[in-house]
């Protein structure tokens, strides 16, 4: 076999990603925990003044509402004392309950909390706190960013929050109901400039179309999707949970692309576009690239969805 998970990961290596991301999201990591706490409640705020934040769906707020009651309820002492808990990875209940939500269910957790932190329901950020220069530096380094990067740290910085779940043992996430596929008179179908390839066109048609298991059927057994900044996830019933816990709703809006002959039959593709999440709408598209790997059988045995540095990025297919 001409290639491994680890080989297909170097397909198009001109391919520049948005490096700036994780790099940010490390110098978050090593603040202290006044210091997150307030970063992610002034980032937020921030945010709000040029980027809207859509309401979370209901289903995430109904799994996450047994707990944000139970805060509410607390004294401000106590309330400050679980984001403190959550921010220090502590081995508590909530940071347990929090450890096996999704992605989603936390964003929906922080979004209730900075609402009701704005209204005095919940302990807000002590008035004319002061961030310290560490920071204000990571601070600043936000607003550096695109907005797609800016939503990518933020929503890291809370998804990374609560007990570690890799100590839980065996468990099992806690995500809202998988959608209802679109049906079929209602789904739109891709055009991509340069791609005619109909394994990469379903690909896209049916993750815009949330029709997972129809997705997945384009994957060899064996094959893997690597999310941005992440280590590849292998296996179709791996790879099809990620689609039903991180993918429902998104909308995929690829350009353009570049088709070339690998190894041994093998085809690899990129095609570069844009990505809109049900967090923040039609407002915010993020700069992405999709690079696959498809078998002789034109089954995805690769794909490796990467974050770009800048929207040059986006024009960026030829292979230097």
């Amino acid at each position: 076999m001409p290639f491994t998970i680890d080989s297909a990961r170097s397909i198009f290596p001109e391919t520049l990603s948005a490096d700036a991301v994780p790099a940010t999201i490390a110098r978050f990591k090593q603040l202290n925990t006044e210091d997150k706490l307030a970063l992610i409640w002034f980032a937020y705020l921030e945010m709000g003044k040029s980027i809207t934040v859509a309401a979370p769906g209901a289903a995430s707020m109904v799994l996450a509402e047994p707990t944000l009651n139970a805060i509410r309820k607390m004294s401000p002492r106590e309330q400050t004392q679980v984001m403190c808990d959550l921010a220090n990875n502590a081995d508590t209940p909530i940071c347990r309950t929090y450890a096996v939500w999704s992605a989603n269910i936390k964003l929906g957790f922080w979004y209730q909390l900075g609402d009701w932190m704005a209204d005095g329901s919940v302990a807000p950020i002590p008035e004319g706190y002061q961030l310290s220069a560490n920071a204000n530096a990571v601070l600043q380094a936000i607003r550096g960013l695109e907005s797609g990067q800016q939503i990518t740290v933020l929503r890291n910085a809370v998804v990374d929050l609560g007990f570690d779940p890799n100590q839980l043992g065996g468990y099992k996430t806690i995500s809202e109901p998988v959608v209802a596929p679109t049906e079929e008179a209602k789904r739109t179908k891709v055009a991509i400039e340069g791609v005619t390839n109909p394994t990469v066109l379903n690909y896209m048609d049916n993750l815009n179309a949330n029709d997972f298991e129809v997705l997945i059927e384009l994957f060899t057994p064996d094959g893997a999707l690597q999310p941005p900044f992440q280590r590849p996830i292998v296996g179709k019933e791996s790879v099809l949970k990620f689609f039903k816990e991180e993918c429902q709703n998104l909308k995929l809006i690829p350009e353009r692309g570049v088709v070339e002959p690998a190894a041994d039959g093998y085809t690899q593709i990129k095609v570069t576009g844009k990505v809109q999440t049900p967090w923040f709408g039609a407002g915010v598209g993020m700069n992405m690239a999709w690079r696959f790997l498809l078998n002789p059988e034109n089954k995805i045995f690769f794909v490796a969805i990467d974050l770009l540095a800048s929207p040059k990025e986006l024009l960026n297919l030829a292979r230097r």
